[in-house]
């Protein structure tokens, strides 16, 4: 499987990008990682912070390599994605899969079902991701990225 299989099977769609864009997508990425030490706020917020700030930086990832997902199953083509943009490792893509399925528990069917331990294990992650990504820009794109670090 590759990202152009995906492109065949209408899953992805090829769209070029913008330093702009990446910039604007990795700001909020920032935002989140920054709002997720915030003190008071409970688990299940906070995992959901950390998990968009993943999300948006695997959709960075995404497209710089010049795809955009479609709408069906949009979270987990981006996820999945991670494995061909950066090279994110299995497992690292199944926790971050297990979150997103943890989270969809979370926001639609039952509050307080996150752990603070969970929370700080996808905001982890999370961090990983932002800083693999930026280096995977750096090195790759470096056209689309500004002279700024990660947080």
């Amino acid at each position: 499987m590759s990202l152009e299989d995906w492109v065949r099977a209408r899953e992805l769609r090829r769209q070029p990008t913008s330093r702009e864009e990446i910039r604007n997508i990795l700001a909020v990425a920032d935002r989140d990682l920054e709002t997720w030490g915030l003190s008071g706020m409970p688990a299940d917020t906070k995992l959901g912070l950390a998990y968009n700030a993943a999300l948006q930086s695997a959709k960075a990832a995404l497209r710089a390599a010049g795809y955009r997902a479609g709408s069906s199953a949009h979270h987990y083509r981006v996820i999945q994605s991670l494995a061909y943009t950066i090279g994110l490792d299995e497992n690292s893509i199944t926790l971050f899969d297990t979150f997103r399925k943890k989270r969809n528990i979370s926001n639609y069917e039952l509050a307080g079902a996150v752990s603070e331990t969970e929370a700080e294990e996808i905001y982890r992650l999370a961090k990983d991701i932002r800083t693999k990504v930026e280096e995977w820009l750096l090195q790759n794109h470096p056209e689309l990225m500004e002279s700024s670090p990660a947080p």
